[in-house]
């Protein structure tokens, strides 16, 4: 369904420090890096789409954070999750809420929410019952 997520970024160098390893942590393989433009894209795995992109903005203006606006990453474990959360906020991340269940959402919506440098908010997820977390194979329902 999706091509691309793009999220703009003011400062590129901090911007791919922060998403480098948090986009190796979920599976998501490095498909190109240009300094000069400047913007880096992580593509899916399995496949090449959808990518997700940072950058700086084509309109030369500064970059902001939507209000409403984040990006959800699905991951295979709880412990992913957990490790993202944990990676972000030691990367330069801001809390927007700690790792847990939220059945509010499903029985086992277990996620992590966080902004990156810039203050887009970013969604960790694993979708998957406890007891099968880990044998359920990427992007499958559960």
């Amino acid at each position: 369904m999706f091509s691309h997520v793009f999220l703009g970024v003011t400062n590129f160098n901090e911007a791919k420090a922060f998403y480098d390893p948090l986009m190796a942590l979920i599976g998501a393989r490095p498909r190109f890096s240009d300094h000069s433009r400047p913007w880096a894209g992580w593509e899916s795995s399995p496949g090449v789409r959808p990518l997700f992109i940072i950058g700086s903005p084509i309109n030369g203006e500064p970059a902001t954070a939507g209000n409403g606006t984040m990006v959800a990453f699905q991951v295979q474990s709880r412990d992913q999750v957990d490790a993202a959360h944990a990676l972000a906020l030691s990367g330069g991340g801001r809390d927007e809420g700690a790792p847990g269940l939220r059945p509010e959402y499903h029985a086992h919506y277990y996620a992590t929410y966080f902004r990156d440098p810039d203050g887009n908010k970013i969604c960790v997820v694993c979708h998957a019952p406890i007891e099968r977390h880990n044998e359920l194979p990427y992007g499958s329902p559960a």
